[in-house]
């Protein structure tokens, strides 16, 4: 490496020296040819021209070097290099002529001819030096590059064009910036003019001529982010969008790393303010198991509680593949942490205490759960099985251990279910709120809407069915969700950990759903295809136990502000504990036997807010 860059310095070097001794010629005989006024120059004086040219050569050559007018950088051309040229050329001069005066008494040698020869030496000298730095400050580069248009003046797009205009092996080409703030349109940022607001995006691409958009807005909020799309859209030319915000200033990327918009882009929130000191206190030092380790939401929170230095962090998870993922991820990006995986079913109560007799976790984060709506609709044993007694095992361990914390993390599908899945996360709900009053342990319980991009999700689905040509399959016009991304539901989850006392419902603020149509329209342009020309929608029907609207909370819950402004309360309706323990009982002998007809009465019976069967 040092001696490639020791090669191109020298070559840097050479260059500027042939570049300047060229000069000296062009100077002489352009100095004789305006001394006889544009016309020929008589033999005797061109004769003596050519004699004394080496001399000169020789001077200029010397006192050049002595000077260093090599080892300036033209594209940084500045004053103090047209001083030292100003001086070399003095010198060189003085040398010169003096030598000639000396040897030849100047004959043969008009005495306008140094004056002129001296002033074009300059010129020639200092005007391809800053006609190169103009010319890089302006980027009007010999190169052909694509034509870009950069959304956003501020800070983000100064950088981006400033890496862009740096750059040699970058094809790109800042033209302009477009921007909502007034004061800044007409300016100019590293030569690159701001030329109007955003909403001119489509008529500036066509104006001039722009291949490809770049937005560099960062902390756009969602909405704006949605709006910005929606015209690059309309240009009709690709575009890319800078890292987030929050990337940016951790070092993890740069500014020049641009990416294709992802439906995350459009569909994430805004920024989310956590208590990062609280969460610390609370999860730092401490013995930590995640269950449902290896899924999407558990596999986010062990990334995000390694970086809290815990004692140890324990994960349990039944997919052997998915576990071991996240146990090579965890050690590769956290080398110190003590982790431990294990493969096992909270349905099996040995397995979950041995694991507790084994580690004593301190906080458990419950991930572990059957999710997907239509699949579990017909298969109520499971659902049961999993996501009601297998809370109901790990809970009871937790508190057989004296863990001082049991996080449960519930589902906006739990709300007024209108399947088995919902109802199942519902009870579990009930039973830690409850187990909550007589145990040690607090049991708090994070109930949100869909995760983007989370395993079995709608967003892997769409994006499979893209990549094959269509159809995108959406059940019903209108149905709508919730949605968040995976890093922020986690966060807010530990978050809650934090400010919880024990048998809360905390309920994580969702803003507005989106409907199902709309995230498949832009999925569809994110991938560069044309909606009804390229990839169709099909309408298919509400599949088994889907609402065409989700609820975050009950109308009986009263949700109460917290001390984030992200995170509400909901009341939680108390039950008798026996009856709730003789039921459970009574699922657990149930599902031994394969019974559904009885889980599904019990089902009825301790959620008799669901509505399974019954039309939205």
């Amino acid at each position: 490496m040092q001696m490639k860059i020791l090669i191109n310095n020298i070559r840097h070097r050479l260059t500027v020296f042939i570049h300047d001794l060229l000069m000296v010629p062009i100077a002489w005989f352009g100095a004789y040819w305006l001394r006889f006024n544009l016309d020929v120059i008589p033999d005797e004086f061109f004769d003596r021209a050519v004699e004394v040219l080496p001399l000169l050569i020789i001077v200029h050559a010397g006192v050049n070097w002595f000077y260093g007018l090599y080892r300036g950088m033209w594209r940084y051309a500045s004053i103090p290099d047209l001083i030292r040229i100003l001086q070399a050329v003095a010198i060189g001069l003085a040398i010169g002529f003096g030598l000639l005066f000396l040897f030849l008494r100047m004959e043969d040698i008009p005495r306008s001819v140094p004056i002129f020869y001296g002033v074009l030496l300059v010129m020639l000298l200092t005007g391809p030096r800053f006609f190169y730095r103009w010319l890089k400050d302006h980027h009007i580069d010999l190169r052909v590059g694509e034509r870009v248009l950069v959304v956003g003046a501020g800070k983000a797009g100064e950088l981006l064009v400033r890496d862009l205009l740096r750059k040699r092996d970058h094809s790109y080409l800042p033209v302009a910036f477009v921007d909502n703030k007034k004061r800044w349109q007409g300016q100019e940022i590293h030569g690159v003019p701001v030329v109007d607001d955003c909403e001119a995006i489509p008529q500036v691409v066509e104006k001039y001529t722009i291949d490809c958009v770049m937005l560099a807005v960062p902390s756009a909020k969602s909405v704006q982010r949605r709006r910005l799309v929606e015209l690059c859209e309309q240009s009709g030319v690709p575009f890319r969008t800078v890292p987030e915000l929050d990337e940016l200033m951790s070092g993890r990327v740069s500014i020049n790393q641009l990416r294709e918009v992802s439906i995350e882009d459009l569909l994430g929130r805004d920024p989310v303010a956590l208590d990062w000191g609280g969460i610390r206190t609370g999860l730092a030092g401490k013995t930590i198991l995640v269950t449902g380790g290896g899924g999407s939401i558990g596999a986010e929170l062990c990334r995000q509680i390694a970086q809290l230095e815990p004692a140890s962090l324990l994960l349990l998870d039944q997919s052997e593949f998915n576990l071991y993922s996240v146990e090579m991820e965890l050690k590769e990006q956290f080398p110190v942490l003590q982790l431990y995986a294990y493969i096992g079913d909270v349905e099996d109560r040995a397995t979950v205490e041995q694991l507790f007799s084994r580690h004593t976790p301190d906080i458990v984060f419950h991930a572990a759960a059957y999710k997907h709506v239509p699949l579990l609709e017909h298969q109520v044993r499971e659902a049961v099985n999993n996501n009601v007694l297998g809370t109901r095992n790990v809970a009871e361990a937790a508190d057989r251990h004296n863990c001082s914390e049991f996080v449960l993390i519930s589902t906006d599908k739990a709300v007024n279910p209108a399947n088995v899945m919902g109802s199942t996360k519902r009870l579990a709900e009930l039973f830690c709120q409850n187990l909550d009053a007589r145990s040690t342990t607090r049991f708090i319980t994070v109930r949100f809407g869909n995760v983007l991009d989370s395993a079995g999700s709608v967003v892997p689905l769409f994006r499979k069915q893209i990549e094959a040509g269509g159809p995108v399959t959406v059940t019903h016009p209108d149905m709508e969700r919730y949605f968040m991304t995976i890093p922020e539901a986690s966060q807010l989850i530990m978050q809650a950990a934090a400010i919880g006392d024990g048998g809360e419902i905390f309920v994580l603020d969702m803003n507005e759903p989106v409907k199902i149509s709309y995230l498949a329209e832009q999925m569809i342009r994110l991938s560069g295809k044309t909606l009804g020309e390229d990839i169709e929608i099909k309408y298919i029907g509400l599949r088994p136990g889907e609402k065409l609207y989700e609820e975050l909370f009950h109308e009986q819950e009263k949700l109460q502000q917290t001390g984030h402004e992200k995170i509400l309360l909901a009341q939680h309706r108390k039950v008798d504990w026996e009856m709730l323990s003789g039921a459970m009982a009574e699922m657990e002998q149930a599902c031994q036997q394969f019974d559904n007809a009885c889980l599904m009465q019990q089902l009825q019976q301790l959620v008799p807010e669901n509505r399974i069967g019954r039309a939205d």
